[in-house]
């Protein structure tokens, strides 16, 4: 059956005509490394149900709207993101309990914001490490934490870590976004020789000065591509022995 989409609302043809059977939102779970930790941005809801409470930044799809579009729309309007690195299609909540009020399905989405770069956002949005969420309407915790697994496991098998660094960075800067990411250390000579390995990192020729307790200048690195990538499609990175 044929269910097209009006004004963000699921529709299905039945005796009556045309009637809606639910509503339809984009929510985002967008996430970056802040102080040397994965947060995600949150923001409060003005209005009931669950008025006051934390949330995804999302809303009900526009007219003709696809889900991409929407979610892009929503952030640069109601939170102020426009500079995602990578975004991609999560999940589709639908469990008909999930909103108090009406059947609402929910279309979740990840996006990624560079280390380097800092949105201002409104002041009823923040930054929330996500492995410490506050209370959180409906089941938004339920559908962060599925992106932050989708993340770990694609740190794995492509070239994601692009979207969590910068332009340029060294090997210790990187194994910290990874840490960050991943919730264990990422010894930084080995990170190196895994995404050298890969061909998803190369050296850019500069490097930067050493600290106050001297040593050589530390190399400075960049992803080949800003784009996603497969570069090992069975490869799972894993914590430390005994860590």
């Amino acid at each position: 059956m044929d269910i097209p989409q009006v004004n963000g609302r699921t529709m299905a043809h039945g005796a009556d005509g045309v009637e809606p059977l639910a509503a339809h939102e984009a929510l985002a779970v967008v996430l970056q490394i802040r102080g040397g930790e994965l947060c995600v941005l949150l923001w409060r809801r003005a209005l009931p149900p669950c008025e006051g409470e934390w949330s995804l930044p999302g809303g009900r799809l526009g007219s003709g709207e696809s889900l991409g579009a929407s979610i892009r729309r929503q952030l640069a309007q109601k939170v102020d993101v426009r500079d995602l690195a990578h975004l991609e299609q999560l999940e589709t909540r639908s469990d008909p309990e999930r909103h108090p009020d009406r059947r609402t399905l929910a279309t979740a989405y990840l996006g990624l914001v560079p280390a380097h770069i800092d949105p201002v956002v409104p002041e009823d949005t923040g930054w929330h490490p996500s492995a410490e969420l506050p209370a959180m309407a409906f089941d938004h915790a339920a559908i962060v934490r599925s992106g932050r697994l989708r993340l770990r496991a694609k740190l794995g098998y492509t070239n994601v870590g692009f979207a969590l660094a910068p332009p340029e960075f060294t090997m210790s800067e990187l194994s910290g976004y990874y840490r960050a990411a991943l919730g264990y250390d990422v010894a930084a000579t080995n990170l190196r020789r895994v995404l050298l390995r890969r061909g998803q990192i190369q050296e850019t020729g500069r490097s930067v000065p050493s600290g106050r307790s001297g040593g050589r200048p530390a190399a400075q690195f960049r992803f080949r591509a800003r784009e996603l990538e497969i570069t090992d499609a069975f490869a799972v990175l894993r914590p430390p022995e005994g860590g």
